[in-house]
């Protein structure tokens, strides 16, 4: 398959370079071509599914960079609006609106599907490095799109059962809300290999 990661920092490394030991075809986005990236826009239309794993204030410019080549797309969207300009971990997004959303709307005719914000880059990649059935989470409008995230997904390591939809594209904004939670949870353990589980009650439905 032909992946498109936009982003060259933590995230992106991480993803790309995953996708590049399963032995797919990867380009890089990056604002500044060279050593081994390219520009957004071309990254878009090498992509037959795109990661935009961009810090959060560049998020919506770069997918929308390559909006003409994005047409019926899966777009991954791994970012989140974090702000820090007040020292403090903040949001620029509010509870009646996501950064996936605001991707969305910049790109229509992309499939956007928010999912492993909540998470860091290494266990991503590789959920084994962290014990348990911990999960991960996606949301999206077009169901299509989400089942084939589970897939790749499950190239990476995660059993579709513990890929949790939690529903419509207005999801993403309880799971990019979720990572002030997550940095706290980092600082309070030490470590930012952790993740969390969804213990269902012995009565509860096993279905997604």
């Amino acid at each position: 398959m032909r992946v498109a990661v936009l982003g060259t920092g933590m995230v992106g490394q991480a993803i790309a370079g995953k996708f590049r030991d399963l032995g797919h075809d990867v380009q890089v986005g990056s604002r500044a071509a060279g050593e081994g990236k390219v520009a957004f826009a071309d990254a878009a239309a090498h992509g037959e599914v795109v990661f935009n794993c961009t810090s959060g204030a560049g998020a919506v410019d770069a997918v929308s960079a390559g909006a003409e080549h994005l047409d019926g797309k899966l777009v991954v969207d791994v970012s989140n609006p974090l702000d820090f300009s007040s020292g403090a971990p903040a949001m620029f997004t509010d509870t009646t609106d996501s950064l996936a959303e605001r991707i969305q709307r910049a790109v229509p005719a992309a499939r956007v599907v928010k999912s492993l914000n909540t998470i860091n880059a290494s266990v991503m990649v590789d959920p084994s490095s962290v014990a348990g059935d911990h999960v991960v989470f996606m949301a999206g409008d077009d169901a299509g799109a989400k089942e084939e995230l589970r897939a790749l997904l499950g190239e990476f390591g995660w059993p579709p059962e513990r890929v949790i939809d939690i529903g419509d594209l207005t999801g993403a904004r309880g799971a990019e809300l979720y990572v002030l939670l997550w940095l706290r949870l980092m600082n309070a353990t030490g470590s930012p290999t952790f993740n969390i589980a969804v213990n269902r009650s012995a009565s509860a439905s096993n279905t997604q």
